[in-house]
């Protein structure tokens, strides 16, 4: 299916909001981006669509990011306000390991004294202890370090 030969006819109400929406307020670049190509594409007054590259250069955009507001355009069923605010994550793109009660057994252990033959705990020294005393599965030295870094905590 050939996405580039699709025409998008806005309405009236369409294109006032997209308009309102580039003009007022603070926006996201990207946002008021895919609202200019969507303007720029659109032929309801009978006037024919700029091709596809003189959209991209005019609004900043490469080819695919028109070709993908378009389609995007058509796949949500011709939904304005779905193009231009995507949906927003619900969660992260990696599940967090460290729970409240690891950072507080975390947090607890780095408070203690260090183990024998060390002045002070590192943050290699906490990563493995963590795994030996079972807190976590397993956990990296640099987790350890930005979950310090979060509470304000300082091994020094």
């Amino acid at each position: 299916m050939v996405y580039a030969k699709r025409t998008i006819n806005l309405t009236e109400k369409q294109r006032e909001y997209l308009h309102d929406f580039i003009s007022k307020g603070v926006r996201q670049v990207q946002a008021v981006k895919r609202a200019r190509i969507l303007l720029e594409s659109d032929t309801s007054d009978g006037q024919r669509s700029a091709k596809e590259l003189a959209i991209a250069e005019k609004v900043g955009v490469s080819v695919p990011t028109v070709k993908s507001v378009k389609r995007s355009f058509h796949d949500l069923g011709k939904d304005v306000e779905a193009v231009v605010n995507r949906k927003q994550r619900e969660k992260g793109p990696r599940e967090t390991k460290i729970t409240g009660d690891v950072e507080a057994r975390l947090i607890a252990l780095c408070c203690s004294p260090a183990p024998e033959g060390y002045a002070r705990w590192t943050v290699r020294l906490l990563a493995e202890k963590m795994v030996e005393l079972d807190y976590i599965d397993e956990i990296s030295p640099m987790s350890v370090s930005r979950t310090l870094k979060k509470t304000h905590l300082s091994l020094t």
